[in-house]
């Protein structure tokens, strides 16, 4: 590869890492054509993005943002495709989700080396169902209103239960 082809993809990738908050590192090596056109058709449903890339050259590009991504250079060995995606936990279950027909004893691909998530680092196939489990801001969002409601909606139940027992018991020292 000619150096101003590599200066082009390291500035793309420059710019895919700006635009999207979190990435995966990920191994794909051993999926055959079927299977990484599969996980590539999963990928754009879900609307993540799949490339891969050169260690060096993503290395390249993580030095030309802000922030010290040196945690990840031990992941950065071997084939290496990164996932790019608006919600933190949306490669992580598409990675669950497409690993889950893995015979057993056989390594699951996609695997995880390593992810950047809501300014944090995720190293390791281990850290999987952590990912899974992180939920996004509008989620956290629904849990706080949701949580914020609750006592409302009590003290309205219990205030309109209460007035119908009121009335009931009314009507039964009237008749009496």
């Amino acid at each position: 590869m000619k150096k101003e082809d590599k200066g082009k993809v390291i500035e793309q990738l420059t710019a895919t890492l700006q635009e999207y908050p979190h990435f995966y590192l990920t191994d794909i090596e051993a999926l055959n054509a079927e299977k990484t056109s599969q996980l590539r058709r999963a990928c754009f449903k879900q609307d993540v993005k799949l490339i891969v890339v050169k260690n060096t050259l993503l290395q390249k590009a993580l030095e030309n943002i802000e922030g010290d991504f040196s945690p990840l250079d031990a992941s950065l060995k071997g084939n290496t495709a990164v996932m790019f995606a608006q919600q933190a936990n949306t490669p992580a279950k598409l990675i669950k989700d497409f690993t889950k027909g893995a015979k057993k004893g056989e390594v699951a691909k996609p695997e995880l080396k390593a992810a950047y998530v809501q300014e944090s680092f995720y190293i390791g196939a281990e850290n999987l169902d952590a990912l899974v489990n992180i939920k996004s801001k509008n989620e956290l969002i629904a849990d706080v209103i949701a949580l914020l409601e609750s006592p409302a909606k009590n003290v309205i139940s219990a205030l309109q239960s209460g007035g119908q027992t009121l009335t009931g018991i009314l009507k039964t020292l009237e008749e009496r």
